[in-house]
C-alpha cells in the first residue's frame, strides 16, 4: 500500500520560511516523479513544484519561483519543500503526489498559513 505523509506545516510570518517534507513507502521511491500542490479555500488544487525521478529536472509555476525550492533524498524516500519569503496568498493546505505513468498517489495534506 503506497503512503505519502506530509509533515512541517504550520503558522509562519509574511517573509518567513518553512520546510515541508513527504515521507513515501509502499513503492520504489527512485523512480517517482514527484510534486508539491496546494489548494486554498474555494480554488482549485495547483501545481507548485515538481522533481523528476532522479532530480535532474524540476518545475515551478512563475508564483513560486525563485522563492521555493523541492529537493529528493533517496536514501529516505523523502521529498522537501523549502519555501521562503513567504506571502499570504501562499497560505493553502499543501499535498505531496507521487507519480508513475498512470498511477498518481496523493498524502492527505499540511496546512500552511501565512499571517502576521
Amino acid at each position: 500500500q503506497v503512503q505519502l505523509v506530509e509533515s512541517g506545516g504550520g503558522l509562519v510570518q509574511p517573509g518567513g520560511s518553512l520546510r515541508l517534507s513527504c515521507a513515501a513507502s509502499g513503492i520504489i521511491f527512485k523512480i517517482l516523479t514527484m510534486g508539491w500542490y496546494r489548494q486554498a479555500p474555494g480554488k482549485e488544487r495547483e501545481l507548485v513544484a515538481a522533481i523528476s525521478a532522479n532530480g535532474g529536472n524540476t518545475n515551478y509555476p512563475d508564483s513560486v519561483k525563485g522563492r521555493f525550492t523541492i529537493s529528493r533524498d533517496s536514501a529516505k524516500n523523502t521529498v522537501y519543500l523549502q519555501m521562503n519569503s513567504l506571502k499570504p496568498e501562499d497560505t493553502a493546505v499543501y499535498y505531496c503526489n507521487a507519480a508513475l505513468g498512470a498511477a498518481s498517489y496523493w498524502g492527505r495534506g499540511t496546512q500552511v498559513t501565512v499571517s502576521s
